[in-house]
């Protein structure tokens, strides 16, 4: 199975908002091979990116359920605490929420990350 890498940046708030100014100016433009997601420190990244999380990213990349629920019964953990999880992640880009009628079917490929610190 495929593997998608994630590059994550490491910058400083102030570094991420004449980014984003600069961008929106027309003055950069994203390089590639640079981080499409970023973090204002190595703190913040590791709460998003927690053993815990990690370890739901997997199941949902090798177990592939159809909805919350199912993730909930496959994980133990309760619904209202995979719906915000679940958002945040997918927030970052490290999951897809494919809506459905009234079922939520969270999609995430397994991933690799990388992290580049300015």
């Amino acid at each position: 199975m495929k593997r998608y890498i994630i590059k994550i940046g490491i910058a400083s708030e102030a570094e991420l908002k004449q980014r984003s100014i600069d961008i929106a100016a027309g003055r950069r433009r994203r390089q590639r091979g640079e981080p499409k997601v970023w973090f204002t420190s190595m703190r913040a990244a590791a709460e998003v990116l927690s053993e815990k999380n990690r370890e739901l990213l997997r199941i949902l990349a090798e177990e592939r359920p159809e909805s919350v629920r199912e993730l909930a019964e496959l994980t133990g953990r309760a619904e209202s605490n995979l719906s915000r999880t679940l958002k945040t992640l997918a927030g970052y880009g490290f999951l897809r929420l494919e809506r459905k009628d009234k079922t939520v079917r969270p999609i995430a490929h397994p991933l690799e990350f990388r992290i580049q610190a300015n």
